[in-house]
This record gives C-alpha cells, structure tokens and sequence, in this order.
C-alpha cells in the first residue's frame, strides 16, 4: 500500500496538469480572439459537431433497423424545421427532434 505522502504528492500532480491542460487553450484564446481562423471556427464548428453526431446516430439507426430509417429522416426533418422557425435554439430543436423519434419509434 504507498505512503500517504506518495498518495498526495500524485493528486498534486494530476491536478495541476489537469489544471493547465483545461486552463491553457483559454488562455491562448484571448490572443487569438481577433483572428478570422478563430471567428470562422466559432461559427463553424458547433455545426461540424452536430453533423458527425446525427450522421454516427443515423447509421447505427439504419443498419440495425431498416424501418427506423424513414422515422429518423423525418425526426432530422423536424429538428431542422424547429431549429430554423423558433431562432435556432439548439436545445429545442434536438429535443424536438428526439421525441419525435422516440414517439414515431415506438408507436409505429
């Protein structure tokens, strides 16, 4: 069993390069906060996340269950129609979205 000492000294450690590792891309940021690269990513990327997320969700949905296919294109339908009529508010329009799915899933 290692000394308390040891035990410590390890915990104080992996906090301080957690610390630094969550700390250091914000700080760099501030330097970089008129750059276009920056600005173009901040408009681009949560839209890159979303895509990867729906495009891995969508093809486990339609190689496991063929049926399922119709009911999360019109689900995507219905989170880009929510998404574009009630001001993007991203939350809404995936949850909108989500229980669409989930109801067309298991009702039909």
């Amino acid at each position: 069993m290692p000394s308390t000492s040891y035990l410590v000294a390890v915990l104080a450690i992996v906090f301080t390069i957690t610390l630094a590792l969550r700390a250091v891309p914000f700080a760099v940021l501030g330097r970089l906060r008129g750059s276009a690269i920056v600005r173009r990513l901040a408009v681009w990327m949560p839209v890159g996340i979303l895509a990867i997320l729906a495009v891995t969700a969508l093809h486990g949905t339609i190689m496991t269950d063929p049926h399922g296919t119709w009911y999360a294109l019109l689900a995507v339908a219905v989170t880009i129609g929510v998404h574009l009529a009630f001001g993007r508010r991203t939350i809404l329009s995936v949850g909108a979205g989500t229980a669409v799915y989930v109801v067309l899933l298991n009702t039909l």
